[in-house]
């Protein structure tokens, strides 16, 4: 068979080291902190990004503003950096494989493919044993009543793609319900997701490197308002073995996945007992602590697993309490960076958005204390202050 006409890769040598240009596809927050964790430890960055007032886009060295299936941008890319890695797991599948002909790809296309689909993630998960809340899969109308014989109501619907914080999903509390919520979807692919009692969430982030090492951060205990994380505390407030069995259960999905790069795992904990909630194949907001109060945090060990370098260490320095800032704090003159700004074991991140909407994700806070419990108490007093 001829090759002709074939982009012919090489092996990328490993270890990617600094000087080298690192390409991510994705420019929001999370793009952002990838590209000053790479900048700071030498290397220059391309974010490829269709917006003009891309976050990540304006601390690169180059932002592409074109579309993640433009094939000329994704071709300049691929050619111009030693290895491409994403922020966001809906960035199509086929363009991580076209990257992948030019250049070393983490995470790889397989792994993107089924994360970034509700319908496939509920599915690989069960397949492999890994326990989840009930669910069934509805790609049309017809299959709305047997769904919700099998789940039970209430329950949410979800679209398979492209829902996030809350957004495209909906409360089933009956078949009518049901079936206006599918129709205001779109009619599109949906997961049914039967309510369960939920004890408390959890999020483990970890990072995993070709020959298979992982590394995980402390476990994260998370609130959510109106399906957008509001709080995040690590340590978790849970027993020493459910912390533990968090840590090796997303151990073991990123090993099934073949995962090379850092990963979230979110859980559910119900009657004592763990349920994966989802899968995010790229650093987390319930990662975001890491930045201060780890030795390494998730951005730097994003570069890390990129480039072939050995896993950073995951030691948590200090107890620590997370907050996001909403759009919402931009109304009625706020925010009030003073009052923030006068702890001085308060730690701020904004992400250089021009626009502040409502729920959309504009910064977050760090408060760290000897004591959980105590920077709980701040980072709540802070968050209402603002």
């Amino acid at each position: 068979m001829s090759n002709e006409g074939q982009p012919v890769v090489t092996a990328t040598a490993l270890p990617i080291l600094p000087g080298a240009t690192l390409g991510i596809l994705g420019g929001g927050q999370l793009g952002r902190m990838f590209t000053i964790a790479a900048r700071t430890m030498g290397y220059k960055v391309m974010v490829l990004d269709p917006d003009f007032a891309s976050p990540a886009g304006r601390m690169a060295d180059v932002h592409l503003q074109a579309d993640y299936t433009d094939h000329g941008a994704l071709r300049q890319l691929g050619v111009a950096c030693a290895a491409v890695t994403t922020e966001f797991e809906n960035v199509p599948a086929q363009s991580l494989i076209e990257l992948a002909r030019h250049c070393r790809v983490s995470p790889g296309a397989a792994a993107v493919a089924i994360a970034q689909d509700r319908s496939h993630e509920k599915s690989w998960l069960a397949q492999n044993g890994f326990a989840t809340a009930p669910f069934a899969l509805v790609y049309g109308e017809g299959d709305l009543d047997a769904a919700l014989a099998e789940v039970g109501t209430p329950a949410l619907l979800k679209v398979a793609r492209f829902g996030y914080d809350g957004k495209g999903q909906a409360r089933i509390a009956d078949r009518d319900g049901a079936r206006a919520a599918f129709a205001e979807f779109g009619a599109q692919p949906c997961v049914l997701e039967g309510f369960v009692k939920l004890e408390r969430e959890l999020s483990v982030v970890l990072a995993r490197d070709d020959a298979g090492h992982c590394a995980a951060f402390p476990v994260a205990e998370n609130r959510h308002e109106q399906g957008i994380l509001d709080v995040s505390i690590v340590p978790a407030r849970v027993a020493d073995p459910l912390a533990d069995e968090a840590r090796m259960m997303a151990r073991d999905i990123a090993g099934k996945l073949a995962y090379v790069g850092v990963m979230a795992v979110e859980f559910f904990v119900v009657d004592g007992r763990l349920l994966v909630n989802e899968i995010a194949p790229r650093p987390h907001n319930s990662g975001h602590y890491t930045l201060d109060a780890c030795v390494t945090d998730q951005f730097e060990q994003q570069v890390r697993a990129l480039c072939g370098l050995p896993l950073g260490d995951t030691r948590l320095l200090s107890p620590v309490a997370m907050v996001n800032i909403l759009g919402d704090r931009w109304h009625d003159g706020g925010p009030h960076w003073a009052a923030l700004l006068a702890h001085p074991a308060i730690k701020l991140h904004l992400y250089g958005k021009e626009t502040a909407r409502p729920g959309r994700k504009m910064g977050h806070f760090n408060v760290l204390d000897a004591d959980v419990e105590a920077a709980l108490e701040l980072a709540e007093a802070m968050r209402d202050a603002l």
